[in-house]
């Protein structure tokens, strides 16, 4: 009898252990096998660089939605949103206003795009699918009207800084991807709000009855999206050098993905930032490294969406077991 549970014991352990660490193990293996199949190229120092800078606006994007999935929420609109944001803030540095004021501003619009999202969802009753497909809809639709549909180019050399520039061997972008990374983590960790979040996220009558805020929490969230969206966007134009109003359209499934992908690591079932961060790594190396093996885009897509599959299905059964 005693042998049977501490073999029971050992099984437990064994696949709570899987469960939390199985996903680094699978980035890692990943690395390795690329690694293995072009060693002149996946491996090198360079293109490991390139890999991160890839990333980093979708880390900074994927952060904010972090955020509002751990409540249960969900945002589809956060790819319109760096669409429409970049956009606003080249239109504006065209027209003559400051590089600083016109991201200052660029990035009050994106909060105001996500507080807007949370007073539908979280006071208006809508769920948080319906609620952002619709403003999603129309943010895209904006940043389609007030851009003719057109990509604005001719944007001041300074603001290819937050892009393009870098501050001795570190590139701007991935210092703020470092940056916003330790912001969320600071929020989610160290604050009450973050605890709020996660026992929302929980079980969210209880936390009503806990005396938490449940709506105004969620709509904070939903700014917090926003604000992050708008961020990746400005960053993405900024490297771009230029706007087009659906650039940011990629980030609505990648953020997704990587989210849920960080849902299978750290914390069984649960979002948290660095299981977002590894989802990102995740993609993105899978990304690059399809590329080096000349897999066209198509195929790209149709991994990335198995690979969500797969990532909501183990993230399920592992809130089941938990």
């Amino acid at each position: 009898m005693k042998a049977h549970t501490l073999d029971t014991d050992k099984k437990e352990h064994r696949g709570a252990f899987i469960r939390t660490w199985g996903t680094l193990m699978g980035f890692i293996l990943l690395l390795t096998l690329f690694s293995v199949i072009r060693p002149d190229v996946f491996p090198s120092a360079r293109n490991l660089q390139n890999i991160i800078e890839q990333v980093a606006t979708l880390a900074i994007v994927a952060s904010g939605v972090t955020v509002v999935m751990i409540t249960g929420d969900f945002d589809l609109s956060v790819g319109a949103i760096a669409s429409l944001v970049g956009i606003v803030c080249a239109l504006l540095m065209k027209a003559g206003m400051g590089t600083f004021l016109s991201i200052i501003l660029a990035l009050g619009l994106g909060t105001t795009a996500g507080l807007l999202n949370g007073l539908i969802i979280a006071y208006g009753g809508l769920s948080a699918f319906v609620g952002t497909l619709a403003t999603m809809t129309a943010f895209s639709g904006a940043a389609l009207l007030i851009s003719k549909g057109t990509t604005v180019f001719g944007l001041p050399e300074q603001f290819s800084i937050l892009g393009q520039g870098s501050v001795g061997v570190f590139p701007v972008s991935v210092i703020i991807m470092v940056l916003t990374l330790l912001v969320i983590y600071l929020l989610l960790e160290q604050t009450t709000y973050g605890r709020r979040l996660y026992a929302i996220g929980g079980n969210e009558e209880a936390s009503f009855l806990a005396g938490i805020r449940t709506r105004g929490v969620r709509l904070i969230a939903f700014g917090i999206s926003g604000f992050f969206a708008s961020l990746g966007g400005i960053v993405l134009t900024s490297r771009l050098a230029s706007a087009h109003p659906q650039a940011g359209s990629p980030f609505m499934l990648n953020a997704a993905a990587a989210v849920f992908l960080g849902m299978t690591a750290f914390r069984e079932g649960e979002a948290n930032i660095w299981g977002t961060l590894l989802g990102v790594l995740i993609m993105g190396a899978m990304g690059n490294g399809l590329n080096i093996l000349g897999i066209n885009t198509y195929a790209q897509s149709i991994l990335t969406g198995i690979i969500i599959i797969l990532a909501v299905l183990t993230s399920s059964l592992a809130k089941k077991k938990a």
